[in-house]
């Protein structure tokens, strides 16, 4: 069971303003990616739908990051449009869309929302951990079973052969599907998870995938999170960067101008709008 795409007029929550004034919708296009405006608590009730159904479902996001890469990988606006939930995760691009296309979108995280998913579903949820360290995966599997009365249906480590047609890939498909979890938690970091699910979702046979990047990280208790309000400021990333200079430092102090270069770019030579709204929505 595949669930139903997003109605946008009914999933944002309300009527937004497109630039022309008319009846408005809850999905942006911006630098050749689709996203939706969702607010966290609906991200987590779908999610909580679809895995209570056995449904299956694509939920990706999208930093400054990922708008950067995706400029150079033509599939991945693909996969951003065939995704059932892409929602913004990134103040910068947040901010962008509301200074280059004049409006809002809602931003969250998928460690911000996962947990009330998983402690809503309990024993019902059974989750794939996919990427990261073998040892962190482990860790992390082990502490979400103890906070939230999870299953653990399997865990994979992030250093496989990923390459289309791979056996060792084929053998991960066929374990995800005798497995059948509920959720599937993808930590394989930017845009290594997404091409992976770009060439692999439609061979899966159920459960709920999620690109959630450092999510392992958190869940095993390697990295902690700012509090709430530094990321409501748009500041997380510094905090991130003050924590993992060595790591981070090219991604932040580097990406973001290049980010605000690409953007620009493309508000003033591409064609930035505001998705039609669809018929009957």
């Amino acid at each position: 069971m595949h669930i139903r795409p997003l109605d946008p007029l009914r999933e944002s929550g309300g009527v937004a303003q497109s630039r022309s004034g008319d009846a408005g919708i809850g999905e942006i296009e911006f630098m050749g990616l689709r996203l939706h405006d969702l607010h966290r608590d609906r991200i987590a009730a779908r999610v909580t739908e679809a895995a209570r159904a056995g449904g299956k479902m694509l939920v990706v996001n999208a930093n400054a990051h990922m708008m950067v890469l995706a400029q150079d990988l033509p599939w991945m606006s693909a996969l951003f449009g065939k995704a059932d939930i892409a929602f913004c995760d990134g103040a910068g691009v947040q901010l962008a869309i509301r200074v280059l296309l004049g409006r809002g979108i809602q931003r969250t995280t998928p460690p911000e929302w996962i947990g009330g998913v998983l402690k809503s579903l309990g024993p019902e949820a059974s989750v794939f951990w996919l990427g990261g360290a073998a040892e962190v995966a482990a860790a992390a599997a082990s502490r979400y079973e103890a906070l939230y009365n999870v299953r653990t249906a399997g865990i994979q480590h992030g250093f496989f052969d990923m390459s289309p047609g791979s056996a060792e890939t084929a053998a991960l498909i066929a374990r995800i599907n005798a497995a059948a979890p509920s959720i599937i938690l993808v930590n394989m970091g930017m845009p290594r998870q997404e091409r992976w699910l770009w060439e692999n979702f439609d061979k899966l046979a159920t459960g709920v995938a999620i690109t959630a990047g450092a999510l392992v990280d958190h869940a095993a208790g390697r990295a902690r999170r700012p509090p709430r309000w530094v990321a409501d400021l748009g500041v997380e990333w510094l905090v991130r960067l003050a924590r993992e200079p060595r790591r981070l430092w090219r991604r932040y102090l580097i990406g973001l101008p290049v980010f605000g270069l690409f953007a620009l770019k493309y508000r003033l030579l591409g064609r930035p709008y505001l998705l039609p709204r669809r018929a009957g929505g």
